[in-house]
């Protein structure tokens, strides 16, 4: 797919969420669809109607910065929604997908095995995860190498019961999928995925045609987990430098509160767990 087309998909899907009367408009007149009409947003943005009608369509190229701050800010996008507008008129590239299947370090392993009381995997540019140690697994068999957590998150009926806010979830990682994958929305392995998904899931189907942008900020998530009961935990997200937008999670509890002492019970579990199938155990 063409920078141009991914821009004006991209237009698209955003002018629909925005309401007339969000931005100072009045409701005049039916209209055939929600959000703003397409002369609307070229007024609120500065750019002639035409100009504007050329980029939606895919014919306008490599529209100039202040443009797109512009046309951002009618659609009162955020920063990064701001970013990934601008990556979107830049040339795909696509080395990002040329090596293949994704592999994690062999030293990455070795780090998060080496921690026996924190939940850590990493995972790649379409969410597969691709290492984990036993806490994350414990954590939920989702942590798992291998596992997809887009298509986990949204067809594994546990799922919707580990997470308390499986809504507010679910949101997230589909805007981070966005993000991770960026301008290259003609991925393969990306447009398999999303295909399957939304033929299979109501949910991810719209949340996808929104287009949203994960913030970096991370929230706290509730998990209710099945053996050692509510653990409120940290998630970090650190990216892995010299990887293409692999990611290390991590997740910790506030020192001394309930979550620490269950997370330590599932510490306890995961080492049991351990030791009677022989993998070796650190403490």
């Amino acid at each position: 797919m063409k920078p141009s087309t991914a821009l004006g998909q991209y237009l698209r899907a955003r002018r629909a969420l925005v309401r007339p009367e969000d931005v100072g408009l009045s409701q005049l007149g039916r209209r055939r669809v929600p959000g703003l009409r397409r002369e609307e947003l070229a007024m609120l943005a500065g750019i002639s109607s035409d100009y504007y009608l050329r980029l939606e369509q895919g014919r306008g190229q490599h529209p100039s910065a202040p443009v797109i701050d512009a046309l951002a800010g009618a659609l009162r996008l955020g920063k990064d929604a701001t970013a990934y507008l601008h990556s979107l008129t830049q040339p795909t590239v696509a080395e990002a997908r040329r090596d293949g299947h994704e592999r994690p370090r062999d030293s990455m392993e070795r780090l998060i095995v080496s921690w026996p009381h924190t939940p850590a995997f990493v995972h790649g540019r379409h969410l597969d995860v691709l290492a984990a140690n036993p806490m994350a697994t414990a954590l939920s068999p989702i942590f798992s190498p291998g596992v997809n957590l887009v298509r986990a998150v949204f067809l594994d009926p546990d799922a919707r019961k580990l997470w308390r806010d499986w809504n507010g979830f679910v949101e997230s990682v589909v805007a981070r999928l966005r993000v991770l994958v960026g301008p290259d929305v003609d991925d393969p392995r990306l447009r398999d995925l999303t295909r399957d998904l939304s033929a299979r899931s109501d949910h991810f189907r719209r949340l996808w045609a929104r287009q949203d942008i994960q913030e970096p900020a991370s929230r706290r998530t509730i998990f209710d987990h099945p053996l050692v009961g509510t653990l409120e935990l940290q998630p970090e997200r650190l990216a892995i430098l010299g990887t293409r937008s692999q990611l290390l999670i991590v997740c910790h509890a506030e020192p001394g509160s309930p979550s620490a002492r269950a997370l330590a019970r599932l510490a306890a579990i995961a080492a049991d767990d351990a030791g009677r199938h022989g993998q070796p155990i650190t403490t």
